[in-house]
């Protein structure tokens, strides 16, 4: 990387993008922010037209860009299908713009709540003011959808913000950097890029909020961080999200709900289905269906040269030795369709995983790839005990058309978000909030919880020229004050 000077003033600064440097990131970014807290303090409250001329400029620059997008995305990925990119980063993208554009003006406006008779007459609002500058630090596995998802929440909120990319996704950094240059000064928005010294210098800064989506455990660093200046936080994490299928839908049907939601971006997606709970006597028909359902969708005639691969060496390693281990203490492993693993190229077809234990690591950690356990059950409520004696998953999938059976996993279980008789999808579903409980997060975005995760709900209470309160002002003991609580408080 190129290293960048530390300039003495910050409003001196070039509008190009500064590489961080191994021993002047920390300063660099740190003057980037002052950088921006200054040009917010002058500019405490942007308007809706200028807001909206900012998120329009955005969509325009995505549709400018859009090939030089996808062929980073494949780029970064070794292989990744054009399509995929197109409905996992693209589309998400741009449909997040879209929603907030359509509904931008209604969140802004402030919203009433009641006053009680004792307090009237008066008048009570909520306004929701731009926190300042905020933080957002995006992964690897949809580079552009949330780099741009929390970005649009930002802006539409009336925020500065600096990004942290991903140092595992170069190629698609260097459009980014270009597009979000082409339509903001950098005092609005900036792109941090280097590895996790460099994160963890970002980390450390004293934003207004701070939004990472990454994993558990570097989320727990990310928050440790934050804490020591009171950051407030919104973390998107992840953790092993189950699929549940009952004794009566039909199997082909379940497979068809889930295994997209699986196999999309060779199941590296943070609500990715991580494992199967499966009636015992329907599992040789599950393992089948899920078999016949892959060929037909990757027909191994393809080749795997045109199959998203596994990000990195590194990553498939990983998830090589949860297949090992998986292996070595019994459980069986099955390698859908024709095509090998390819170490070479990191790739591997959806590899199902019989037998697993909760001793393995492929049922400790998420999967975060095309590994699929599958766990065999005889009564609903094991399942319903094994799920909650694990951490909260970011997702649930339940696949049945019995409702009293969809309604117990919705009463009885926690999870971030729910999907009933579909995978993954709720995360791009613009008016459902996304996010995490316990283990797999906290607060959520996207839409108007978006908007929300951004502002400061600053409560207002407006009196007029009108004003009886003072009749409870002391000296206490009159008329008064007896009448008010015999009214109001009682016996």
């Amino acid at each position: 990387m190129n290293n960048a000077e530390k300039l003495s003033e910050p409003v001196m600064m070039e509008q190009e993008t500064v590489q961080c440097s191994e021993n002047k990131s920390a300063e660099t970014i740190n003057t980037l922010f002052y950088v921006q807290k200054r040009a917010f303090n002058e500019d405490r409250y942007p308007s809706y037209e200028s807001r909206i001329a900012d998120l329009k400029l955005l969509k325009s620059a995505i549709h400018r860009e859009k090939e030089n997008l996808l062929r980073a995305l494949e780029q970064d990925f070794g292989y990744r299908s054009h399509d995929e990119s197109m409905l996992g980063d693209i589309f998400s993208s741009l449909s997040s713009i879209d929603y907030t554009i359509k509904h931008l003006r209604r969140w802004m406006k402030p919203q009433k709540r009641k006053v009680g008779i004792v307090f009237q007459p008066a008048k009570a609002e909520i306004h929701y003011q731009p926190l300042g500058v905020v933080g957002i630090i995006s992964p690897w596995n949809y580079p552009v959808f949330l780099t741009i998802g929390p970005l649009v929440a930002a802006i539409a909120a009336g925020n500065r913000a600096m990004i942290k990319v991903s140092e595992y996704t170069p190629a698609t950094n260097a459009v980014l950097v270009d597009l979000l240059a082409s339509v903001f000064p950098r005092d609005k928005v900036h792109v941090v890029e280097g590895d996790a010294n460099v994160a963890k210098s970002f980390s450390e800064l004293p934003f207004d909020h701070l939004l990472f989506t990454g994993s558990t455990q570097v989320g727990r660093h990310v928050m440790l961080a934050a804490a020591d200046k009171l950051v407030p936080v919104t973390l998107e994490l992840g953790g092993k999200s189950p699929v549940i299928i009952d004794d009566k839908i039909p199997l082909n049907e379940a497979v068809k709900r889930f295994i997209y939601g699986k196999t999309m971006n060779a199941g590296q997606t943070c609500v990715s289905p991580d494992y199967i709970y499966c009636p015992n006597e329907r599992l040789d028909e599950l393992v089948a269906e899920i078999s016949r359902r892959y060929e037909s969708m990757y027909p191994s005639t393809l080749g795997n040269d045109k199959r998203t691969r596994v990000i990195n060496p590194k990553q498939f390693e990983r998830l090589m030795g949860y297949l090992e281990e998986a292996q070595a203490q019994g459980a069986k492993v099955v390698h859908l369709g024709e095509l090998d693993v390819q170490p070479e190229g990191c790739f591997m077809p959806l590899t199902l995983v019989l037998g697993a234990s909760a001793s393995m690591k492929v049922m400790q950690e998420e999967i975060f790839g095309p590994i699929l356990p599958i766990l065999g059950y005889q009564d609903t409520q094991d399942v319903i005990d094994a799920i909650n004696s694990n951490a909260r998953p970011l997702g649930l999938y339940v696949l049945s058309f019995d409702k009293d059976f969809q309604r117990r996993f919705l009463r009885e279980t926690h999870a971030g978000g729910v999907c009933i008789n579909d995978a993954a999808f709720h995360v791009v579903v613009d008016d459902l909030p996304f996010g995490g409980v316990g283990d797999s997060g906290m607060g959520s975005y996207h839409g108007v919880e978006g908007f929300r995760t951004f502002s400061h709900c600053k409560s207002v209470l407006v009196r007029g020229k009108l004003f009886f309160s003072d009749m409870l002002f002391p000296p206490y003991g009159k008329k008064m004050h007896h009448l008010f609580y015999k009214f109001f408080v009682g016996e």
